[in-house]
């Protein structure tokens, strides 16, 4: 065993073998895997080998379709057959809402291409004669996918990695893991030590046993799985006789389960409700091919479901039950990326569909590591989307949740109630009482919009459809109301949002945003060290308040801060609050070593309330001693003002657009400040609002999210940010000359605003494609309707040629075309004139 490399894998399933393969693709050929014991032993080879092109996830689909690809490319490099059955995949659909979700998706889909055909029921059975149609609307098709041997597809890419210099030691295992103060990586193992660069965790059940060895809580807890495989069946066993092909991969996501043909027999695996967590502290240290006692009870509505679809399933005996353990996250996704807080620690693990992902990950880990940045972005997989609330209680009761509903319908406005409420500001019950329905932010609950008092949705309208995975609602409040319906389409909150909307632009509206990420930067080296990180100028004068962005080496864009100077060394950051512990990670890893910068991360001491509309002025200054006229206070300005008894930092700055402030006070004062507005409010009209409301506003003012508009994929040029990139200030910033570079080359997208016609009950919602003449050309990124301009709208990426205001194109919401015309940036107010009222 080497004694030294440029980077160690840790963990020998098919997602720690990937690494290696990619790494050595990538030259670094002093990689070396360590695995406990034989090579697949883990969670891997039980696994049933399912290839699933199918996910919501714009990152983690690039992922999937990058795997299907490699795999069937893999016996001709390795010579190794990796037992891929190209055999397709087909997801039934049996209720409206189910197609609904396979049109969104199929957008998605189009956008990264990924093949899906569209087929009728009777299309379904010429394919899987087995297979009863009663019932279906439909279903979709990914014609590439089927399945593997995920013990061979393992073999073959260790091959590969062998073939390209890297190293695989089997039958040892890391005893520890530890950082010298030059930021070497010594690992420890039974059989010696390894001194390397970087060190990759792909240790699967035993990922929180990994991050215990170097401090980190890793948010991976597995949960049992199960499926069954059957005898084989006579028709079955004919249809291979004759030479027929194989039936594919069939899944009834309405009924919660896959099947597939398994040696002239099914295997069925069901995803239900109650499947409990394992492996909680990690497995024995013996632990090795091992499977749980089956619990068939808990399948019991799926397997008289697949009997009612499949009646072959019940005709033969059970040959087989194989439970094991998956390993999933709080959202079901992945965790690909670096470590927070440790430098050259990186994080494979959390695969609930680790055999399909696992090529994808690791190519884009393996980018990460020799380039320095991924190429697609990998922000909806990134580890740190998690933070130090999603410890075990937090885990247990998400990842069980996660596990119930992979295959309930994925609505875009869903938010799902285990481990809620959990992070709470003082104006909760305030907010509560006032008719939030909230939604949930990195743990925080925040307000998504205000149901009226007598609101309640129609019983008629709820779980109308008899299937398992029936769930179009949020839950029953403490009086018995359903006060909000889930839908890809306008839902029943569609109209209330938008009184929201016109409140907030004729009087005055209140809104929770404590969740924002908050930070404090000071310290003589502060501002050069600032000026040296973001692209726009760092605020010069003390009171100012500036946009900048934080860039990627390429010129993509990390991250975005708002920027507050409240002294001559003191900067006041604030983000995103979901990205809190991913742009905390990025500032603190970039700060210089001579202690001339301090940086504190204040959420939690520091709640925000947004006061924004024409009246907001009046509401505020008669709460304060300070001049807020315009003269005194103008925008993009902050001043430390008593709010009443109570003290804020006041920002002119709204994410809606209007005239108003962002409140930035102890969070122990929160209730008194939330008060005191509300009752200097009440001649006003002063009303609550919610987020749904805020990002109506921020359409029809152009406004970029991330990961959304601004992305690593998009050079900060190409979304529109000129004028908060300063290309020519004398400070060279983290990257300018490749954006510089990538400016000279030429864009090959430009962010645009559409106006989107004969909109009728379904809007876009961002990754719709979008067309020319029939062709791909773009895709959206966010979109809505906008109440104050009174406009179905989408903000898109397209092809510079196609971004000039009038530029007549297409796009598909839902499987239906709608012409869509780019019109100029901020289509309300865009001379900002309420904003600098």
């Amino acid at each position: 065993m080497k004694t030294h490399a440029r980077v160690v894998v840790i963990g020998g399933g098919v997602v720690g073998v990937a690494t290696l393969y990619h790494l050595v693709k990538k030259g670094i050929t002093d990689a070396v895997l360590i695995e406990r014991r034989e090579l697949t032993s883990g969670s891997t080879w039980h696994a049933a080998g399912l290839l699933p092109l199918f996910n919501m996830s714009y990152a983690v689909g690039q992922i999937h379709k990058y795997s299907v690809k490699l795999y069937d490319q893999l016996e001709e490099e390795t010579g190794l057959n990796v037992g891929f059955k190209k055999v397709s995949n087909i997801r039934l659909a049996r209720t409206k809402d189910r197609m609904d979700e396979y049109n969104l998706y199929a957008g998605v889909a189009e956008t990264i291409g990924i093949d899906v055909k569209f087929l009728t029921p009777q299309e379904v059975k010429e394919i899987w004669p087995l297979c009863e149609i009663d019932g279906l609307l439909g279903a979709i098709q990914h014609p590439d996918d089927g399945y593997i041997q995920p013990a061979d597809l393992t073999q073959a890419l260790a091959r590969g990695a062998r073939a390209g210099g890297g190293e695989i030691n089997r039958f040892t295992t890391v005893t520890g893991i530890a950082q010298k103060a030059n930021g070497e990586w010594v690992v420890s193992t039974d059989k010696g030590d390894i001194t390397c660069e970087h060190v990759v965790s792909a240790t699967g059940n035993f990922a929180r046993k990994t991050g215990e060895m170097v401090g980190l809580d890793i948010p991976v807890i597995p949960v049992e799985h199960q499926f069954i495989v059957t005898e084989p069946h006579p028709e079955i066993v004919a249809r291979q006789k004759a030479g027929l092909p194989e039936m594919g991969v069939l899944r009834e996501s309405d009924s919660s389960w896959y099947m597939r043909e398994e040696n002239g027999g099914l295997l069925l695996g069901p995803y239900e409700v109650g499947a409990p967590c394992c492996y909680v502290d990690g497995p024995a240290k013996d632990c090795e091919y091992e499977l749980f006692q089956e619990d068939l009870d808990r399948l019991a509505p799926h397997i008289e479901t697949a009997m009612e679809r499949v009646p072959a399933f019940g005709e033969v005996g059970v040959k087989e039950v194989y439970n094991g353990a998956i390993c999933y996250t709080p959202d079901g996704s992945p965790m690909v990326g670096p470590a927070w807080d440790l430098k050259n620690f990186w994080i494979n693990e959390g695969h609930s569909f680790g055999i399909t992902a696992a090529g994808g990950a690791g190519w884009q880990l393996a980018e990460w590591i020799a380039e320095g940045e991924p190429s697609i972005d990998m922000m909806g997989v990134d580890p740190r989307r998690f933070g130090p609330y999603a410890s075990r209680g937090y885990l247990r009761a998400k990842n069980e949740e996660a596990y119930a509903n992979v295959f309930t319908v994925h609505y875009p406005d869903e938010e799902r109630q285990a481990a809620r409420p959990l992070k709470r500001a003082p104006c909760y019950d305030r907010m509560k009482a006032l008719g939030a329905v909230f939604g949930s932010v990195y743990g925080w609950e925040r307000p998504n919009w205000f149901a009226p008092a007598d609101l309640e949705v129609p019983a008629g309208e709820l779980e109308v459809d008899d299937v398992l995975t029936n769930h179009n609602h949020a839950p029953a409040d403490e009086t018995g109301k359903v006060r909000e319906k889930w839908s890809f389409r306008r839902s029943n909150y569609f109209e209330h949002v938008g009184n929201e909307c016109r409140h907030v632009s004729t009087k005055v509206g209140l809104l929770d945003m404590s969740a924002f990420a908050k930070f404090e930067v000071s310290g003589p080296g502060a501002e050069d060290w600032l000026e040296g990180l973001v692209a726009n100028r760092v605020p010069k004068k003390v009171g100012r308040v500036n946009l900048c962005h934080m860039l990627t080496k390429n010129g993509g864009v990390r991250s975005e801060f708002t920027i507050y100077r409240r002294s001559p060394r003191d900067f006041y950051l604030v983000s995103a609050g979901a990205f809190e512990r991913h742009d905390y990670d990025y500032l603190e890893k970039a700060l210089p070593s001579d202690g001339s910068v301090r940086l504190q991360k204040v959420t939690t001491q520091y709640g925000v309330l947004v006061l924004a509309g024409p009246k907001s002025r009046d509401v505020l200054q008669k709460l304060t001693d300070q001049d807020l006229s315009n003269a005194a206070f103008p925008w993009l300005s902050g001043r430390f003002i008593n709010v009443g008894p109570a003290q804020a930092h006041a920002l002119r700055v709204n994410f809606v657009g209007e005239l108003g402030w962002e409140l930035h006070h102890p969070i122990e004062m929160q209730t008194t400040i939330f008060d005191l507005l509300m009752e200097a409010g009440a001649e006003f009209g002063i009303k609550p609002f919610g987020i749904r409301a805020m990002d109506s506003m921020r359409l029809e003012k152009s406004y970029r999210l991330i990961p959304r508009e601004l992305s690593i994929e998009y050079a900060a040029l190409e979304s529109g940010l000129d004028r908060f990139v300063r290309l020519d200030k004398n400070v060279d910033f983290i990257g300018r000359d490749a954006l510089a570079a990538w400016k000279e080359k030429g864009f090959k997208w430009q962010f645009v605003t559409m106006e989107v016609d004969g909109i009728t009950d379904a809007d876009a919602r961002g990754s719709e494609p979008i067309y020319q003449n029939g062709e791909l050309v773009g895709r959206a990124t966010s979109g809505g309707y906008g109440w104050r301009v009174g406009k179905s709208l989408a903000l898109a990426m397209v092809p510079p040629a196609l971004s000039d205001v009038g530029t007549e194109l297409e796009i598909k919401i839902l499987g239906e075309m709608h012409k869509a015309t780019v019109i100029p940036e901020s289509p309300f107010d865009p001379d900002n004139e309420r904003l600098r009222a």
